[in-house]
């Protein structure tokens, strides 16, 4: 080696590094900007200019069928498991099967979604060939496709039954479909949280733990909403699953406000912001002031459970697309520090 070339330590440059180290550990982030060595083939890449005009992170590119699908997913897997629960205890024939056809309906229009995404049916089809269970849409697709065929074929036995009276064939075929509708319907109602929480956008990904139960229960609400303007306004165990849904998502309100974090300012401020509290208010606060109301007046008020049961509704769907603007917007301000606010 050739000794002219080498260079000892220089005691202002280590200085600065033992600096930009402090400010690593005091801060979680360095301000300092870097250098462009002599000669690189390519410039700095920069907030501003991003790489070569590319930003540095990629906005998601979803149009507005992806919230739309993240609601029937949710409120149609949530009715699947209600369904299955309520024949499994015997409950009201007639809440069955319109949970049955919640799901089944949702099963349809979610693939349909979807697909109008992605831009032609070819594409979904090829995230058939393989199966990665590393991958949340790798899992979420084939999800999907076990949900439809277990709701569908549950719903269909069911009015097989109604019509033609019980045979062993037809059990047959109503049982494996409610089973399969269970076993795929809770993953289905909320691994759209754990899909957009494996990200890299700020906003999603601070949140990763909380959005497939704060989807799930969402999507619950969503659930006993529809059912409950199906005419089961009677019935204490949906009153008892709409209450506890709400007073979850009062507890998901409350964690999102109380902690200062800037990646999830847009949860907080702008319009994303302000769709993300009226979605909350719609799913929490409002619904449980309801629900509360009808059980202490005495006589269960279905007027009461109505009103909640459109605001849980409409509070789902909110949240859907509250959460999708979050993001888009976190991708844009993806260059502030994760720092707690004093």
């Amino acid at each position: 080696m050739n000794a002219s070339r080498v260079q000892l330590p220089d005691l202002e440059r280590e200085q600065r590094l033992l600096e930009i180290r402090r400010e690593a550990e005091q801060r979680g982030a360095v301000t300092a900007k870097g250098i462009r060595s002599t000669g690189a083939p390519f410039p700095m890449a920069s907030p501003e200019t991003g790489y070569y005009g590319i930003p540095l992170l990629k906005r998601p590119s979803w149009t507005w069928e992806i919230p739309l699908y993240f609601f029937v997913g949710g409120a149609a897997g949530a009715s699947a498991v209600v369904g299955a629960i309520a024949n499994y205890t015997g409950a009201d024939r007639r809440l069955v099967r319109d949970a049955r056809w919640i799901a089944a309906a949702g099963s349809v229009i979610s693939p349909a979604l979807l697909i109008s995404d992605l831009g032609r049916p070819s594409r979904f089809l090829n995230m058939l060939r393989v199966f990665k269970a590393q991958s949340p849409m790798s899992v979420g697709v084939w999800t999907l496709l076990g949900f439809s065929g277990g709701s569908v074929a549950a719903a269909f036995a069911g009015s097989l039954r109604e019509r033609y009276g019980e045979s062993l064939p037809i059990r047959i075929l109503e049982n494996a479909g409610e089973a399969a509708s269970l076993l795929f319907g809770l993953p289905f109602s909320n691994y759209t949280g754990v899909l957009i929480g494996a990200t890299a956008i700020p906003a999603w990904n601070e949140n990763a733990g909380e959005l497939p139960m704060h989807f799930g229960m969402s999507g619950l609400a969503a659930s006993v909403g529809l059912l409950e303007l199906m005419g089961h306004r009677r019935s204490r165990a949906l009153q008892m699953l709409g209450l506890g849904a709400a007073v979850f998502e009062c507890w998901e309100g409350w964690h999102l406000e109380s902690h200062k974090i800037s990646a999830l300012e847009p949860l907080k401020h702008g319009s994303s912001g302000r769709l993300t509290r009226v979605g909350g208010v719609l799913s929490g606060p409002l619904p449980v002031a309801l629900r509360v109301a009808s059980l202490m007046s005495g006589k269960n008020s279905t007027k009461m459970r109505k009103w909640a049961a459109i605001s849980a509704v409409a509070g789902s769907l909110l949240t859907r697309i509250a959460w999708i603007h979050a993001g888009h917007v976190s991708a844009g301000d993806w260059r502030e520090p994760l720092q707690v606010s004093e």
